[in-house]
């Protein structure tokens, strides 16, 4: 049986899209409750000067994001390029764990490329953990169980080895749509750095794809410790 509410941290607007939209459709379709949840509101990554235009937009095109498929979000509002596990932020991250009371949570990979990617990884793991302690006060009440926690790919898959895949090939077209809101990001990277994100991220789908049998995949892996292994499949 799969979770009926998945939580997907990302550290900026975008991540989650790029590395596991097309699972978040998958879920959302099969009727769970899908929340995406940005640590920052990207606002380093937007060519404007005023630092609360570039979150303003970055967040509303977060927004638009999810709608495609009527998933929440929460953004934590902790500072691009700084994500930390300090005493607040992860105050912050075991209220929206608590919040959205999960099944399961997907967040970066401990060793991806970008530190705020690195961090938010830390901190999530850290709070899914906190979230279940009723000591520590938050808006919302202690959760009772310690979610089951995967790993989303890596930015270009460096380094990274699935342990386990999920068919995207019937929402590839829905992670497309997704990812197609940030277009300040997506315009932001072709023009600064010479990087197509919406060809990255295809050219990722198709290889991971090619390494389970199908069309396009996107890979996980699970942090397997004690209180977060299932004996079931989680993975759509």
């Amino acid at each position: 049986m799969l979770p009926g509410s998945v939580l997907a941290v990302g550290a900026h607007p975008d991540d989650v899209e790029i590395l596991a939209g097309g699972t978040l459709a998958r879920y959302a379709a099969s009727g769970a409750r899908v929340t995406i949840c940005c640590a920052t509101a990207g606002d380093l990554g937007h060519p404007a000067a005023d630092a609360g235009t570039r979150a303003g937009t970055r967040l509303a095109e977060a927004r638009a994001a999810a709608a495609h498929i009527a998933a929440g979000l929460i953004c934590l509002g902790l500072p691009d390029g700084g994500v930390a596990d300090t005493p607040d932020a992860r105050l912050r991250a075991v209220d929206a764990v608590r919040e959205t009371a999960p099944d399961l949570v997907i967040t970066h990979d401990p060793c991806d490329y970008h530190p705020d990617h690195r961090a938010t990884s830390g901190l999530v793991f850290a709070a899914t953990f906190v979230a279940g302690s009723a000591h520590v006060a938050t808006a919302h009440p202690a959760i009772r169980r310690t979610p089951p926690l995967f790993y989303m790919d890596t930015i270009a898959g460096v380094g990274f080895v699935p342990d386990e895949y999920v068919d995207i090939t019937p929402t590839l077209d829905a992670k497309r749509a997704m990812l197609a809101e940030h277009r300040s990001q997506l315009d932001w990277l072709r023009a600064r750095a010479g990087i197509d994100v919406m060809e990255m991220m295809e050219v990722m789908a198709r290889f991971r794809g090619f390494a389970c049998g199908v069309r396009y995949a996107e890979g996980f892996r699970r942090a397997g410790t004690w209180l977060r292994e299932r004996a079931e499949r989680l993975l759509p």
